[in-house]
């Protein structure tokens, strides 16, 4: 059994890739084999970082890193240290000079020298008959040492579905182990299992009508814990339907892969390959895509193409809203608004689509998850460097460039449809302003500042979309509002991170109705006709990982940053945002010096009512030259206090002090100076409460309120 970590350290480009005593992982995958090998091989696939394997899987860099950064990395811990291990192997490092570098046990060295060897013996074949000529003891050896379909098809120059078809004319075939849940003792009448290449199969397969759910692999930045809520309330609802319930996840941390949520349990890694193995096995009558996150979205199209039956929305319409090209030519045909836009597949391309719709334009590619690579540009320098970004992080589909929506509001909104009728879960209302990304705005239902109107024009919207894309299941749509005109900013067709959050605001089992759906009901059988309207407030709050990440910018933008949520629950707005601040550890303060630093746009009258309650709430304001101008202007009471480079003591050294109570500091543009990083960074770091943007400053004062 091996465990591998899911680190996340592209989220923060700006910290030191160090693993240390300090905990940096924000998940783990778990696999199992027969062989350390075959285990090792599979977690490397299951941490679903873009690999297949131990490397030989198209991944790697062109050019061996040099010898003095193999060293480095072999040194000091990091991420990336398997991966130079390997590199050092190739580069002809021997086992005692790794070991002395890494103090890796040699054991493990030398079976990560044998997997390199056995890749030459494979690579010999593909130079010399390719795989036409690979035997089945070649293959099998390769099976039994973990090497995936993708990675035997880099190595024997051919492609993936070519090798399983050779391979099972072969007769290589996946066979699958029970991992024994009573030790032995009584029969496991729930066991679960892992695959191998072995001679026998221990699999017990029944004739029942079954449903296979697939989870959402290892906890991540941007798909975590929510989706393992939505796949365990579809494995009971399956149950619930008198259907045998089949889950396939890695994920040693979830609710999912305990063995008793589903009648069977397969620890396989959330690729092709391996689920279609399952699927061979098990014959269902059905696969569940909807609830894993963007995991199971991503392959869904190869699932289809080795036919899978795949229930609820058809892989076509998922298509449709994850493509941003196609996703643009069905907003125009419905007449559904959206920031001028268009798709680049290079900076040439995306430099003559900016300079046609105006600076600021969001980068965003197609088919990620957490706002991967996700940015606001200013101008031609930064395009460069974050197109290259998106490119990276989806390499085989165009680059969506749309004008940035300045002072919107953004709006979430989940829906659930038989295909018929579409009834509206809840519309969220992002308390940050559009450019902030939805998983780490804090949002609110019922919506707090939306008028009628604009609501009921979401909700047609959202209806005709959910129609137009022919849901069957769960749907996620957001929006932005900018002067009363409703945008649509992208559709997600599955169950997205605040279907937990709606279901518990307003007591509606959306992921549970949703399995209903896909397995032949009506809403109207299920007893949801109508939106449910709530009397009580519930606001969701993020919570951030910055405190283990020194010296890092905590200012929030279009790609997520946040591992987790809470809520609060009260009859007012105040009370509910107050009680989710207090939930995500960062408790409102109830006397005290509010520092205040603002950006020149935020200087507006909201600013001057915000700092004027907290001066009647008897709290002292301190400010920076500009901002304390600005209160002092609007009749507002402040001292001012000094930057950093205008001598001590300065702003940072009274947060240091303890002396600030709360931190409202707006970024200034964007590049933030190294100033505003500390202050940021320094509040993080003591605990000090902090709000970045002006919307989360007026709902902070609410709360303190």
């Amino acid at each position: 059994v091996y465990k591998a970590a899911r680190f996340t350290f592209e989220k923060f480009p700006k910290a030191e890739r160090v693993i240390n005593t300090s905990m940096k992982s924000v998940g783990e995958s778990m696999s199992i084999g027969r062989t350390f090998k075959e285990a090792f091989q599979k977690g490397l696939r299951s941490l679903e970082i873009g690999r297949y394997g131990f490397g030989a899987d198209g991944k790697d860099p062109k050019e061996l890193p040099d010898e003095d950064a193999i060293v480095q990395k072999l040194a000091i811990p990091n991420d990336e240290r398997f991966f130079y291990i390997r590199y050092a192997l190739k580069r002809g490092f021997s086992v005692n000079r790794i070991f002395e570098l890494s103090k890796i046990d040699r054991w493990f060295i030398h079976n990560f020298k044998q997997l390199v060897e056995f890749e030459g013996e494979l690579e010999a074949v593909g130079r010399n008959g390719g795989l036409k000529s690979i035997d089945k003891a070649l293959m099998q050896k390769a099976k039994e040492w973990g090497f995936s379909d993708r990675q035997l098809a880099f190595l024997l120059k051919s492609d993936e579905w070519a090798v399983r078809r050779r391979r099972k004319e072969l007769g290589v075939t996946a066979v699958y182990k029970l991992a024994d849940t009573c030790a032995g003792e009584v029969e496991a009448e729930r066991p679960y299992y892992y695959s191998t290449y072995e001679p026998t199969n221990e699999c017990r397969a029944s004739d029942k009508k079954k449903v296979i759910v697939l989870g959402g692999g290892p906890n991540r930045i941007g798909q975590g814990i929510e989706f393992d809520y939505c796949c365990v309330h579809a494995a009971l609802a399956v149950r619930e339907e008198g259907c045998e319930a089949i889950m396939i996840n890695c994920n040693p941390e979830t609710v999912s892969t305990d063995y008793d949520t589903s009648d069977r349990l397969y620890f396989e890694p959330m690729t092709a390959e391996d689920v279609i193995n399952v699927v061979e096995a098990e014959k269902p009558f059905g696969v569940i895509l909807q609830f894993g996150g963007q995991t199971p979205l991503n392959i869904s199209a190869q699932l289809e193409a080795n036919g899978v039956p795949i229930l609820g929305t058809s892989p076509r319409s998922i298509d449709i809203a994850e493509d941003r090209k196609l996703f643009r030519e069905l907003l125009e045909n419905l007449n559904l608004k959206q920031a001028p836009s268009g798709t680049a597949t290079s900076y040439e391309e995306a430099v003559e689509l900016a300079d046609k719709i105006g600076y600021p334009v969001l980068v965003r590619p197609s088919y990620v998850l957490g706002g991967r690579a996700m940015e606001i540009v200013y101008d031609r320098d930064d395009l460069k460097y974050y197109m290259t970004r998106a490119i990276e992080a989806s390499p085989e589909r165009p680059v969506l460039v749309d004008k940035f929506l300045e002072d919107a509001i953004e709006v979430d909104v989940d829906v659930i449809s038989d295909g018929a009728t579409t009834i509206i879960g809840a519309i969220m209302e992002h308390i940050e302003e559009a450019g902030v990304h939805s998983g780490d705005s804090a949002c609110v239902i019922p919506p707090q500042t939306l008028s009628k109107k604009a609501c009921e024009e979401i909700a047609r919207q959202s209806k005709a979309l959910s129609k137009a894309l022919n849901v069957v299941g769960l749907m996620n749509i957001q929006f932005a509002v900018q002067r009363g005109e409703v945008y649509v900013l992208e559709v997600n067709p599955r169950a997205s991170r605040t279907v937990p959050f709606v279901s518990k605001a307003t007591g509606v089992p959306l992921a549970k109705l949703a399995t209903k759906v896909m397995l032949g009901h009506t809403l109207k059988d299920l007893g949801l006709t109508k939106e449910v309207q709530i009397k009580h407030v519930c606001v969701k709050e993020s919570v951030f990982p910055f405190s283990r990440f020194p010296g890092i910018d905590t200012q929030l933008g279009p790609e997520m940053k946040s591992t987790g949520e809470v809520m609060g629950f009260a009859d007012n707005f105040g009370m509910a945002f107050a009680k989710s601040q207090i939930a995500a550890s960062q408790d409102l303060p109830k006397q005290g010096t509010v520092f205040l630093s603002l950006r020149d746009a935020d200087k507006k009258a909201a600013a001057v009512r915000a700092a004027r309650e907290l001066s009647e709430l008897g709290f002292q304001l301190l400010a920076t030259d500009g901002t304390c101008a600005f209160l002092r202007k609007n009749g507002v009471t402040c001292e001012r206090v000094n930057k950093m480079l205008e001598g001590r003591p300065h702003i940072v050294d009274k947060i240091k002090n303890g002396e600030i109570a709360l931190v409202i500091n707006t970024p200034s543009g964007k590049s933030p100076r190294q100033a505003e990083i500390a202050i940021r960074s320094t509040s993080w770091a003591r605990r000090v409460p902090i709000v970045t943007t002006l919307e989360g400053a007026v709902a902070t004062v609410q709360g303190i309120r």
